[in-house]
């Protein structure tokens, strides 16, 4: 476990948004190599580039200072897009605090930028284990949060298990996944959830962009870097047909590989089907498929009946924010301890007969094997995420504890936004259209 005595601030010249060059003390603090901060504040800037949106909401923050005083705990992937969202709020007056998500989806020169650079409270180191993470998560949480920004539930479930006593203070926060979500939603069920959560996820700007085209990009992104296969003509399963299944299914397909689905709701089953996938049970697609890929946000979903079906050199990657996703534990035992890493990200499982290739852990093959999705897809999240903060900060005292969709208007200025920045032009009603539809009286 990382000691975290060594975190305490420092001297040493940063400069940015941090200090403006001038010496000032580190923030509180665990990184790799603070020495990589250079080409992550190049690589931070080149994302910049691919979103306008949140740089736009950023000057007006900047300007207004929204979140003036406002303490922020996250918890999120700590990629160079998710920089420019903490720049945002710290522009807006937040005093921000950062762990990762995901122990294999830091970038260890973002983490580095972020601390040296742009003066933000960072504690995230690329490939740390289960203690480092949650000292983390206990790092960041240490700052008495007014709010929380989470990617999996994972800083609110701490706060709410662990923490209770900091419950009181803290006036809301934000979800970006789907899985989170799924886990806050059942927390609002048992009571046991204490504070507003927006649900950034269930944003139209987020899941028909972020999630389908994002996330099918950047998943297909991963495994490809990760085994450089072919998969024209490959059969490709693909568990969970929801925006995220879409997206990925869309993209082998479009790749030239034959596409099955193993769903268990059956409307988005049909749709599947009627999309152009063959939809099949787990058992028949552990027979049928070459690459296996899991986006349900549940657990288990392939697990050892089916790692016995499947053919010699068959490949799994998880697209959900958790590792358990793939029964992992149970592929292990079968291996009898036979596991090499045969490429990067790349683990085989020599079960006697036949070998099995797991990529990035099975934890979420696009961040742990590339880099997550494109910028331009994120600002549009991020810009979400960031415009939801600021509706907490201001309405917190107004909102009941539960989890909220976010606010139609913000989801709207954020699609707005982007338009613009596309320089794309859309229409308006005519004072009559306004009136016909806000009527019930015209008919037949």
């Amino acid at each position: 476990m990382t000691d975290l005595a060594a975190t305490q601030p420092s001297m040493q010249s940063i400069s940015g948004d941090a200090a403006n060059g001038q010496t000032a003390p580190l923030p509180a603090h665990d990184v790799t190599d603070l020495g990589l901060a250079d080409e992550g504040v190049r690589r931070i800037e080149w994302a910049e580039r691919e979103m306008p949106v949140l740089r736009l909401i950023r000057q007006r923050f900047e300007r207004e200072r929204p979140l003036e005083g406002v303490r922020i705990a996250a918890a999120l992937h700590v990629t160079t897009e998710t920089a420019n969202l903490v720049r945002t709020l710290k522009a807006g007056g937040a005093e921000v605090a950062l762990s990762a998500s995901n122990p294999l989806s830091t970038k260890d020169d973002v983490a580095a930028a972020l601390v040296a650079r742009y003066g933000i409270s960072t504690f995230a180191r690329r490939g740390e284990d289960r203690d480092t993470y949650y000292a983390h998560l206990n790092a960041v949480a240490d700052i008495d949060p007014h709010m929380t920004m989470d990617d999996g539930c994972d800083l609110v479930s701490l706060f709410h298990k662990e923490r209770r006593h900091q419950l009181p203070g803290i006036w809301g926060g934000t979800e970006e996944t789907t899985t989170g979500v799924i886990r806050l939603k059942a927390m609002a069920a048992d009571g046991a959830l204490t504070f507003p959560v927006i649900a950034v996820n269930e944003a139209n700007t987020k899941h028909l962009f972020d999630n389908r085209y994002g996330t099918g990009q950047s998943t297909v992104d991963g495994i490809l870097r990760a085994t450089n296969l072919l998969l024209a003509g490959r059969r490709c399963v693909v568990a969970g047909y929801g925006w995220v299944g879409r997206g990925i299914a869309m993209r082998f397909e479009g790749m030239g590989a034959r596409v099955a689905v193993v769903e268990v709701d059956p409307i988005k089953a049909i749709e599947a089907h009627m999309d152009g996938f063959d939809v099949m049970p787990a058992a028949e697609a552990a027979r049928w498929g070459e690459i296996f890929v899991t986006a349900t946000g549940n657990l288990n979903v392939f697990r050892r009946e089916h790692f016995v079906e499947m053919r010699d050199g068959a490949i799994m990657a998880n697209s959900g924010h958790f590792d358990a996703e793939l029964e992992l534990k149970a592929l292990a035992e079968l291996a009898e301890g036979h596991v090499r890493e045969v490429r990067d990200n790349v683990e085989e499982y020599d079960l006697g007969g036949k070998r099995l290739y797991v990529i990035a852990q099975g934890r979420l093959v696009n961040l742990g094997a590339a880099e997550g999705h494109p910028a331009a897809v994120m600002d549009m999240s991020f810009a979400a995420q960031a415009l939801s903060g600021e509706h907490v900060a201001k309405h917190h005292a107004e909102l009941t504890p539960g989890v909220y969709v976010v606010p139609e208007h913000l989801d709207r200025e954020v699609a707005r936004l982007k338009l613009e920045a596309l320089g794309v032009t859309i229409d308006t009603m005519t004072e009559e259209q306004q009136r016909y539809v806000a009527s019930w009286q015209e008919g037949t």
